[in-house]
């Protein structure tokens, strides 16, 4: 389809609006957008208002929510597996290996789920969507299949940490952003209820590497990885669909005069600060539960309980965050990650660890299944892809180098406290930032957003 034909048939019964578009989307028609090449066509410089109302529920809509949760488990689900990955190198194929040149792996992975998104985020404002997402599919299932066949630690490292890191970013991105388009008054359970495959899949994946290594063996255990992930990135392929018609609004991929917007700053440089302290906890709790006693095969139950926890986290948050606002929800759930951070190198047994695990778990979910709501409503939905794209390539930074430097402080310590002091440190730090952007963006400190 030409890009004027295009313009004819997205303008059919509307015309051009002299402004742009405006945030509230709530005047916003469903303007479906099912033709393959107009989902991937390069979009018209000129802003397009619809009159009509936001979904905010359907089938259509749902079914985008159900194909998001899908890529979720497929991305964050594995990468937040990392932990029982952690543990198997540590104790047979990389056992020569420091923790923390090991731990690099896993944090580069989670950095990159985020990195992509700076280009990714502005790719999909301009309308390339469902290519790159099954391109970076088909990418993501073969490098699984690959971990497999790995040996030393650079092949790991470039396959699970690089390759698979980088495919995780083109998906995550676009699957978040697109549900914004369907839904606006219940925005924020729609993005928590979507990143509830996130929680599934770090569950699930732990729980099957524990069920199967010990019988088949590492390598078809992460082959069975991988015939999952065939199955959900192809219904996350097939369901997700954007609503809204693609915009080149100006600026570029960095549109740096976004952060003339104090609050969106303070925002940004938040999630830095909690992701350079939420994924300590995440990558050494197993570590660390076999450090005190317990079996490795039930370290790995540790990390199951908490992603699975961070189910209700997720749930919880996005029904409090339509009632009384994202930020204020965000603040009240990473303070209780911070102090879970603080207690869990404190842990002595098993009892202890589960209560711990489970309640870090649950806020940590709380958080993440918030992150991008802020993001999205501190500017104009037309540019959201970019925006929410820019806060997270800028908290790539935290995530990818928060375990390194959590596994050199434990390292030159002898113990986990001190890394659990740094990190639970930095996360009430990103509290404090959470605050201040919330006080910049309502002009105060009472009020709902």
């Amino acid at each position: 389809m030409s890009e004027k034909s295009l313009s004819a048939e997205v303008t059919k019964g509307t015309e051009f609006a002299s402004e742009p578009l405006s945030y509230d989307v709530r005047n916003t028609r469903e303007v479906p957008l099912d033709d393959q090449e107009t989902q991937n066509e390069p979009a018209s410089d000129k802003p397009v208002t619809h009159p009509g109302e936001t979904p905010d529920g359907g089938l259509a809509a749902w079914l985008v929510v159900v194909g998001a949760n899908f890529m979720l488990f497929s991305t964050v689900g594995l990468a937040n597996s990392w932990g029982v990955f952690q543990v198997y190198y540590e104790e047979n194929l990389l056992r020569h290996t420091s923790p923390s040149i090991i731990a690099w792996i896993g944090s580069v992975q989670y950095a990159l789920v985020y990195l992509p998104a700076l280009v990714t985020g502005r790719l999909f404002d301009l309308g390339y969507f469902k290519i790159p997402c099954f391109a970076a599919s088909c990418v993501h299932v073969v490098c699984t299949f690959l971990i497999a066949e790995c040996t030393q630690y650079w092949q790991f490292f470039l396959i699970q940490g690089l390759s698979i890191g980088m495919c995780c970013g083109i998906i995550v991105g676009p699957a978040l952003v697109v549900v914004s388009h369907w839904f606006y008054k219940k925005r924020g359970l729609a993005l928590s209820l979507t990143c509830i495959g996130a929680s599934c899949g770090s569950t699930v994946f732990p729980l099957v590497a524990q069920s199967l290594i010990p019988s088949i063996g590492f390598k078809w255990t992460v082959r069975v990885f991988g015939f999952i992930l065939i199955a959900t990135l192809g219904m996350g392929n097939l369901f997700l669909k954007r609503r809204l018609p693609p915009i080149d609004v100006r600026g570029g991929f960095l549109h740096l005069e976004i952060f003339r917007n104090t609050a969106y700053s303070v925002y940004c440089i938040s999630g830095m600060m909690a992701f350079l302290g939420l994924y300590t906890a995440l990558t050494y709790m197993s570590v660390s539960a076999v450090a005190i006693g317990v079996s490795q095969n039930f370290s790995f139950y540790i990390l199951a309980i908490a992603n699975a926890s961070s189910t209700f986290g997720r749930v919880l948050a996005g029904l409090m965050a339509d009632k009384v606002g994202a930020l204020n929800t965000m603040t009240a759930f990473t303070a209780v990650a911070g102090i879970m951070t603080f207690a869990w190198p404190f842990a002595k047994d098993e009892i202890q660890l589960i209560i711990i695990s489970s309640i870090y778990g649950f806020s940590t979910g709380g958080y993440i299944s918030l992150f991008t709501v802020p993001a999205v409503a501190m500017g104009k939905i037309e540019d959201a892809g970019r925006r929410v794209g820019m806060s997270m390539s800028l908290a790539t930074f935290g995530a990818i180098t928060g375990p390194p430097i959590s596994g050199a402080i434990s390292t030159a310590s002898g113990g986990f406290a001190a890394a659990g002091y740094y990190a639970g440190g930095i996360i009430m730090c990103a509290v404090v930032l959470l605050l201040w952007a919330r006080y910049l963006h309502l002009g105060g400190l009472r009020g709902k957003r």
